[in-house]
């Protein structure tokens, strides 16, 4: 089953086997996305720093995720706002029983897949056309986080094409993603990779750059992927 869910600058897609499970999901994301605006009100200042933040006593679970995974890249805490509420959602439908789901946050993933699944890679005009990453069967969360300086509307200071991050802890992934993105070198692609090095909790990356790609610790089976542009989610 398959639901996509837009609210306000989230537009999520959610894929699971049963109702109760897309229900959860959404709710998680209503929820944590209130609480997040909430917060936001009250410290307007997180929303627009690229830097490090430090933490405060009223903060909610999410703002804690967002700064930790922020904080983890030397970077802003917003720039891990997608993959965060996608993996709450995902821990939502889990909590509910849920052994399969996916939740993108407009290119930002987490997933847990009780059977295998292809995730497919959208890299606009770039020499890669229609890729996609194999994942085997896995019982913990995965994150699979994309930033990208040339598609989309989310701020990079790079011109990667797609900056890919790999990690069980999603808000990481989706920070890293930013930092790997800002970070993009298409003279010296080994030396865009240094800002990872710091995290022992990012299982792998891919950066595509124009004709470049590179990969990064461990990485899931690339293969010929059907990537239908109808089917992304857009941020």
């Amino acid at each position: 089953m398959k639901e996509n869910l837009h609210l306000k600058q989230s537009n999520v897609t959610i894929i699971a086997d049963k109702k109760t499970y897309l229900e959860a999901a959404k709710a998680s994301v209503k929820n944590h996305r209130e609480l997040l605006e909430t917060y936001i009100k009250k410290n307007p200042f997180f929303e627009i720093t690229l830097d490090p933040y430090l933490p405060t006593d009223d903060s909610p679970e999410c703002v804690d995720r967002l700064i930790n995974a922020g904080n983890s890249m030397g970077i802003g805490p917003m720039s891990a706002v997608a993959g965060t509420l996608a993996s709450l959602a995902l821990e939502a439908m889990i909590a509910e029983g849920a052994n399969y789901g996916i939740v993108d946050n407009g290119g930002d993933i987490a997933l847990i897949n009780d059977r295998e699944t292809v995730v497919g890679v959208y890299t606009g005009n770039s020499f890669f056309q229609d890729i996609g990453f194999l994942i085997p069967p896995n019982k913990e969360i995965l994150g699979i986080c994309t930033s990208s300086g040339t598609i989309g509307p989310s701020i990079s200071f790079g011109f990667a094409d797609a900056a890919i991050v790999f990690s069980n802890d999603v808000s990481l992934a989706d920070s890293a993603a930013t930092a790997l993105g800002n970070n993009a070198n298409e003279s010296n692609i080994k030396e865009s990779f240094k800002v990872l090095s710091n995290s022992d909790k990012i299982l792998g990356a891919v950066l595509i750059i124009g004709d470049k790609m590179a990969l990064y610790g461990e990485v899931p089976q690339i293969i010929e992927a059907n990537v239908d542009f109808d089917c992304i989610t857009k941020a």
